[in-house]
């Protein structure tokens, strides 16, 4: 019993300098994010495609507004929801087709749809959004009073009907500890608590100084930097930053000084999770006599050395666990394996770049085709500027759509492909780049691996890069 069917619904609509194209392009980007819906395999959408959501919803907007004869700048041009579900009860595929069903049932097929489903949580939920206007262009979706707990008990009944689990007599807002509202004593680690973790091994450590703490994060794959003032932290994965005093209390960056100085004592950091937040792996060894030049004390010294040790050992025990006792083959393994990567990453380059282009095109000739008529009778009208006038937005996205095929080539010998070719090709491509993503990623581990332990291992044998460069001149010989 813990689920939550709904939150809530929000509108979307231009704000704070954005147009409504691009506040929907914003929402439409973050849902169909492929790292959340498993490379796209987890879209589902009615009477609209994913890949031309926002220009779909742009079109029945001006159309509305040539029916109708209403305009309003603030006008909302979609509707946003969530639905999450208990973690280990239920698949991506099955959430998927719930939250399909929800969107269906609620907007009684009157309005086009997309459901994305989301499954880079512990907990599987679904992201609706539907057209504000109706497929008829001639009405607008009402969000009434009691709307999010209509599409709530929407929801529960479809839960129900599936067996799935209800919350009895949800609270009326969770508010910030939503996850908490939905999971109770067992909600799974936030990225600002995985970052409060992190910190806390970093600290356990005794680093001399803040530099020293920002480096042994770094160590561990979590970057840092500074937007004016303000210091804020990459975790692995992660696109977004985070302003480390965000994290508030003992993790603040004033607070963290004080930890590393011994002036603040944190008996119990409430930001511990359990269990290990990164792997066990090799990090790179401390370079103690630049440091000691740099002001390090004996104290630093004394941890670099026991730190030092600790690696060495990691790292023997994974050259022998992978068969590199030899030099050479370790030398020859990293080589291949940095190569590998850097192919991995030229390949998925060329996918996203084929598959934005495919995107585009689409784009372009549905723009093209349901706007062709008003075209036709602009031209007929003689260009008048009272017809331009009244379907300014369908004329603009005309023309838009005939530039973008004149650039590309078409028309001039050059058959212009039907969206249905463009769809069929646009499959196969993405799951082209799903493998690619798949072996990326492992590739890029073991890079990291390997030359991590190539340069603990040049360290401790003092292979310096003048005599790297000896020893390859003497190899080409």
């Amino acid at each position: 019993m813990s689920i939550i069917a709904t939150t809530a619904i929000f509108p979307i609509h231009a704000g704070n300098g954005r147009s409504v194209a691009r506040a929907l392009k914003d929402v439409a980007d973050y849902m169909a994010n492929p790292f959340k819906t498993e490379d796209g395999e987890r879209i589902s959408s009615f009477e609209c495609s994913p890949e031309t959501l926002e220009a779909e919803f742009l079109l029945s907007k001006s159309r509305y507004r040539s029916l109708t004869g209403r305009r309003q700048d603030s006008d909302v041009i979609a509707y946003h929801a969530r639905q999450s579900f208990k973690p280990g009860e239920i698949t991506a595929e099955e959430a998927n087709r719930l939250g399909y069903e929800l969107a269906a049932r609620f907007t009684k097929n009157r309005h086009a749809f997309a459901v994305y489903t989301h499954t880079d949580r512990a907990h599987i939920h679904n992201h609706l959004v539907w057209n504000s206007t109706r497929l008829d262009c001639k009405k607008k979706f009402r969000n009434f009073k009691g709307s999010t707990f209509a599409l709530r008990r929407c929801s529960d009944l479809i839960c129900a009907e599936n067996g799935l689990s209800v919350v009895r007599n949800p609270k009326p807002s969770p508010g910030r500890d939503y996850a908490r509202h939905m999971f109770g004593d067992n909600k799974p680690p936030s990225y600002r608590d995985r970052l409060r973790a992190a910190i806390d091994a970093a600290l356990d450590r005794k680093p001399a100084t803040f530099e020293d703490f920002l480096a042994l994060l770094s160590a561990e794959n979590i970057q840092s930097g500074r937007r004016g003032k303000l210091l804020r932290l990459w975790l692995p994965g992660r696109k977004q930053p985070t302003r480390i005093d965000a994290l508030k209390g003992d993790y603040t960056e004033e607070a963290v000084r004080e930890r590393i100085a011994g002036l603040r004592i944190v008996s119990a950091p409430a930001g511990k999770v359990s269990g290990k937040p990164y792997a066990e792996r090799p990090t790179l060894l401390i370079d103690i006599e630049i440091k000691m030049r740099e002001g390090k004390g004996e104290g630093y010294a004394r941890w670099a050395k026991i730190h030092n040790l600790k690696q060495m050992a990691k790292t023997l025990i994974y050259l022998q666990e992978n068969g590199l006792d030899d030099y050479a083959a370790l030398k020859e393994k990293a080589a291949a394996a940095s190569a590998r990567f850097n192919s991995l990453s030229d390949k998925i380059k060329e996918l996203d770049a084929k598959l934005d282009a495919n995107a585009t095109l689409q784009k372009h000739i549905v723009t093209y085709s349901k706007t062709r008529q008003i075209y036709v009778e602009y031209r007929k009208a003689g260009y008048s500027k009272a017809f331009r006038a009244a379907h300014e937005a369908d004329i603009l996205l005309h023309q838009t759509a005939k530039k973008a095929f004149d650039e590309l080539g078409y028309g001039k010998g050059k058959k212009l492909p039907t969206v249905a070719i463009l769809r069929a090709e646009y499959a196969p491509a993405l799951e082209e780049k799903k493998k690619a993503y798949a072996e990326y990623r492992g590739a890029r581990d073991e890079m990291r691996e390997l030359l991590t332990a190539k340069t603990n291992v040049d360290r401790l044998l003092n292979i310096t890069d003048d005599r790297r460069e000896r020893e390859t001149q003497r190899e080409e010989r």
